[in-house]
Parts: structure tokens; sequence; C-alpha cells
């Protein structure tokens, strides 16, 4: 089959879900353009910042849209092309664009907290800390798979037959991506400043971040930084370290501005590319339920394609960051629901690169989904005359904005839940080791210590443990919706479905990581930094996992039984939903 007519197959069943089904979730909900939202109450001018609805569109897509798309829509096509496609479209469509859009909503309307602090409300203390804490475990495997990914994209070197560290044919790309990710960094603080001073909208933002984009990648290219993955993996957890402590108007948000450029230009290329060399689809349609790579169909595909479809980590975003920003009600349709239809596409394209990468006879091409979508894109850039090390340096660098700016992200969500994990609501009569606890400052450093120690496990070793953990973690957050729509008064049928197949899930495919585990241990092939972390981390996500759900459905239903009022707020907010309907933003 022609890759072209799959991605416009797939561009029109998003885009009509998103002027659709995205919109009457809205209306059901209720959206009040009147509000204030948390950003505009709380300004603090680091947390709470009133932004442009398009610069918090590119902060959640650049945050959500890190490696799993990529990653995870190439891996799962061992299964064949369509029971991926099929999956992103619709796990896109019902599952994770609600689920995005839902998180966000809930923080928006609760003055701006984060998922724990909602279940806190909603649900309970005890509620409150168990997620808080499976939260900050699953940050601990996006950090590390993330970092682990990033470090490997930067590497110059590869070991030879003597076993001894050469430099690899790629190094001067991958080491001039490397110096392009820190003059992101640079640059991105300059644009801070300048749009903290001036305070910059349309297209004079719009060219500034564009300068400052187009400067790094220049810069960049003509300055290689040739260093091993150590190096580059110390590089980029003090990166990290800076993202998760700065206030978000300094770095985070104008990184997340320019990358957007980027990712535009990534995604231009492979769409212009399929339209014009319109390659075939190599991958089979469909090779079998089981593979012996990763297992049966049911649920490896779903917790493999992970982000490209629902991902619980995306929630973290919308309601740790993205729900500070809002300073429009209206925005939060295209921010939480638009943003997540877009990665969708972006799995989409990712699998028809591979596709089109694959030899004629369905062999998948040789290389990590990384490597394999990289070149992909890159040869299409050459088909219109870009020189190759240019292209080569380009795709690099967006290959690994993608698992950066979901670094960044993670690395505050992960600080900030350690912290909401030990804080009380007066600190300052709160005992030293709590002080201690909550501090920022030692939040970010153990947060990122452990991340650290989990990437000597390697992220191809992660991945099938984040997967299933990031999917388990967006089933918590439908439950943690669904209660607060009960009590609130507002529709939540939508959310069910969902629901109760991520739930199947999710434990499905930790049980069958557990007992591989364990088989593993009980053979004697296992080591304790590779199979023996993941399966202390595995126990503790199904037991918490376990006890959440419980206490989150007991929750649900007590509210059902003492038959809670709606709250006026709310039944206001839904009839307000005829001022979405005139909005077309």
């Amino acid at each position: 089959m022609n890759t072209l007519v799959i991605v416009l197959i797939a561009a029109v069943c998003l885009i009509a879900a998103y002027a659709f089904y995205g919109r009457w979730i809205a209306r059901k909900w209720g959206i009040d353009p009147k509000a204030k939202t948390p950003a505009v109450v709380k300004n603090d001018g680091k947390d709470y910042v009133p932004t442009n609805g398009w610069t918090v569109f590119s902060h959640q897509f650049s945050s959500i849209a890190g490696a799993g798309p990529v990653t995870g829509a190439i891996q799962a096509a061992v299964f064949g092309w369509l029971p991926v496609l099929l999956w992103v479209l619709i796990g896109g469509i019902f599952f994770g664009a609600v689920t995005d859009f839902g998180a966000l909503y809930a923080s928006v309307k609760n003055e701006g907290k984060s998922m724990g602090m909602i279940i806190e409300k909603y649900i309970g203390k005890l509620g409150k800390k168990l997620f808080l804490l499976f939260s900050w475990l699953f940050t601990l495997l996006v950090i590390a798979a993330f970092a682990d990914m990033v470090a490997g994209t930067f590497n110059a070197y590869t070991v030879n037959e003597a076993g001894a560290q050469v430099l690899a044919e790629t190094a001067a790309s991958n080491g001039a991506a490397g110096t392009i990710s820190l003059l992101f960094i640079a640059f991105a603080v300059l644009f801070g400043l300048i749009q903290k001073k001036w305070n910059l909208t349309g297209w004079r933002e719009g060219v500034v971040g564009l300068v400052c984009t187009v400067a790094a990648l220049g810069i960049g290219m003509c300055f290689p930084i040739t260093a091993n993955q150590e190096v580059w993996s110390y590089i980029t957890f003090v990166y990290i370290a800076f993202a998760a402590i700065l206030p978000m108007w300094l770095l985070k948000q104008p990184r997340d501005y320019m990358t957007t450029f980027m990712f535009i230009g990534m995604i231009a290329a492979a769409v212009v590319g399929l339209v014009v060399a319109h390659p075939t689809m190599n991958l089979p349609v469909f090779t079998s339920f089981h593979s012996d790579s990763l297992g049966d169909l049911f649920p490896i595909l779903f917790v493999t394609v992970a982000c490209g479809a629902v991902s619980g980590f995306h929630s973290l975003v919308s309601s740790g960051t993205s729900s500070k920003t809002i300073e429009n009600e209206r925005d939060m349709l295209k921010v939480g629901y638009g943003a997540m239809v877009l990665e969708s596409l972006l799995a989409v394209i990712a699998l028809c690169v591979a596709g089109a990468a694959a030899a004629s006879d369905g062999t998948a091409a040789v290389g990590t989904p990384f490597q394999i979508f990289s070149r992909g894109v890159a040869g299409f850039l050459e088909i219109f005359g870009i020189p190759s090390y240019v292209a080569q340096c380009f795709m690099t660098m967006c290959v690994s904005a993608l698992a950066l700016t979901s670094l960044d992200a993670v690395a505050r969500i992960g600080r900030m839940s350690f912290q909401e994990l030990f804080a009380q609501a007066d600190m300052k009569k709160a005992p030293l080791w709590r002080r201690v606890l909550c501090n920022t400052y030692f939040a970010t450093f153990i947060t990122l210590a452990f991340g650290f120690l989990l990437t000597k496990v390697g992220y191809s070793n992660i991945w099938p443990l984040f997967g299933s953990a990031n999917q388990l973690l967006s089933a918590l957050v439908l439950i943690t919706l669904c209660v607060f729509m009960k009590v609130t008064g507002r529709s939540n049928k939508m959310l069910f479905p969902p629901l109760i197949i991520m739930l199947c899930v999710t434990f499905t495919a930790l049980v069958q990581r557990l007992i591989g585990l364990v088989g593993a241990i009980q053979a004697g092939s296992a080591t304790f930094v590779t199979e023996g972390l993941q399966l202390i981390i595995a126990v503790l996500l199904i037991v918490l996992g376990v006890i959440i759900v419980v206490n989150s459905l007991k929750s649900y239903f007590e509210a059902k039984r003492a038959g809670e009022a709606p709250d006026k707020a709310a039944r206001g907010e839904v009839k307000s939903g005829a001022a979405l309907r005139s909005d077309r933003a």
C-alpha cells in the first residue's frame, strides 16, 4: 500500500476527531472563556505564568512528543503495520486525547493542582500519597530511558572488533546534534529574557524564536563536539537539573517554542517526502499474534506503541505544567486534545517512514527506531538538494529533541511529585526532615540520582516496563477523572471504555513482565543492576496500582451512593458550551 494514502487517511481521521469529538467533549464538560484561570489568579512569574495559547500548545506538544511515538510505533510494527495504525488512531482519538484533555481540564478547574493534589481532594490523602509515589517511580523510568537514548544519540564513538573505542562514521553529525542541543539551551535562555522584557507576541515572537533556532543549528553544525556516551550522559543530567528548578519562562517554555519549529520542519519534511516520493509500505500488513522479540500482540502491542496512542505521562504534563500557564479556558481544547492528535499523526508518519525504509520482501530496516526514522527523513531532505551532512545533523538533532523535551518536563514533574509526597499544609511548622525532603534542590538531586542509576540498565531493557507503567498511569488518571466528573456533576461516560481497557492491558503486561523477570532470576541469567532493579520497580508498581485502583473505585461508588449534588459552577460551565461552539481556535 502507498504510504501517502495511509498518512492522508490518518490525517483526515484525526482532524475530524478534533473538530467533532473533541468539541463535543468540551461542550459536555463546559468551557468558560470569561473565567479566570489559575495562571492569572496565582501568577508568580515562575510556575504560574499566563501564556499565549499557541505557546502553551508548543510546550505541551514538545513535552509529550518524546521518543514514544517514534520508538513505539516502529517497534510494534513487528506485528504488522495495520494493527499499529488502528491502535494509534483509535487510541489517540478515544483514549489518549481524552485523557490529556481531561487531566488539563480537571487541573485548571482545581486551581492548577497536579493530579496528586486532585486525588487528595476527590479521593483522599492515602490515594494522593500512593499516586505521587507511583508517579515519582514512573518519572525515574522516563528519565533513565530517555537520558540513555539522548546520550547514545550524541555518542561520537563506537567499539571496533578489538574492543577499543574509535570514532564512528556518524561522529560529526552526532557531535553536531549534541552541540546544537547545548546551544539551544543558551539561545532559549536568551529568548526567554527577551520575551520577559518585551512580551513579544504573534509574528514578532515567531521571528525571534526562529532566528534563535536557526542560529543554534548553524553554529552547532560548524563546531561539533566529539564525546562518548558517558560524557554526554553527565551533560544531559546537568541540563535537566537546571530545567527542573529554573522558572518556566526562562528555559522550558522558550526551548519548547524553539523546538516546535524543528518538529514542524521534521514533520513537514517527512510529509513532503512521502508526497513526492510516495514510497510503498513494505512492511507486512499483519504478521501474527506473537512476536519472538516482543511477545503476544495482547497486551504488548498496546504498551509498546505507548505515547503514540495513550500515555499517563501526558497527564502529568497537562496537570503539572501546562495547566499553570493556560491564560484562557478556550485554549484547553487545542492544548489538551489537539497536541495529542498531532502526536498520533507523528506516530503514523514514523510508521510510514519505517515502512518505506524496509526491504521489498518486508524485512525491516537495520538499526534502532530513532536511526531508521532519522535516516529515512534525512533521505527525503536530500531529494530536495539539501547536503547529506546538513540533513543528517538536522534529523539527528530532531530525534534527540524528541527525548530531550520530554526529559526536561519529566525532571520537573518528578521533582514536584517528590516534594508533594512529603509536603504538609503549613511547611513553616514542618519538622526539619520534612523541610529538607521538600527542598527544591534536594528533591531534584534525589530524583535525578535514582534516574541516573537506572540508566545503567539501558533503555532497551527499561522500555517494556516503562510502557506498562505509562499505560497504567493513564488508567489511574482516568479513574481520578471519573470521580472528579461524577462529584462535580459533569459527564464521565466517555471515560469508562478507555479506563476498563487500559486496566486490563496494563496489569496483564506488568504481570507478564514480573513472571519473565522472576524466570530470569531463577535461571541464573539475571543481574541486580538489570533484572533486579526492574523486578523491584515492577512489584512496587503492581502493588501501588492495585491499591490505588481499589481505593479510587471505592471513592467513586461512595460518592455515587452519597448522591452528592453537582456543584453550581459545573452546571453553569456546561451551559457555557455555546461559547465554545463560536470559538474555532
